[in-house]
């Protein structure tokens, strides 16, 4: 199977299955590994401690939509501790 940089997948798919899909996004991320995979390929991430999210919702008559982002730097370290002094006077 290819390793890709770039997954994307699109499928309809009932509730009950996206409400699988996100338990298993939610468990990767707090393990700190999600794999990606489809027919075409397959993909594995490694999501910091650290993590900005994104959330928009649109509604209109006939079509709804919510879209999620989640992103990251691969080459996040954690700060070591700094002391800080103040001094006044």
């Amino acid at each position: 199977m290819k390793h890709n940089t770039k997954f994307r997948h699109e499928s309809l798919q009932d509730r009950d299955s996206i409400k699988r899909l996100l338990r298993a996004l939610t468990s990767g991320i707090a393990k700190g590994k999600i794999t990606l995979e489809d027919e075409d390929g397959a993909m594995t991430m490694e999501p910091n401690q650290l993590v900005n999210f994104k959330i928009t919702a649109s509604q209109d008559e006939d079509k709804s939509s919510l879209n999620f982002r989640l992103t990251w730097t691969n080459d996040w370290q954690p700060e070591k501790d700094k002391s800080i002094k103040i001094k006044s006077g």
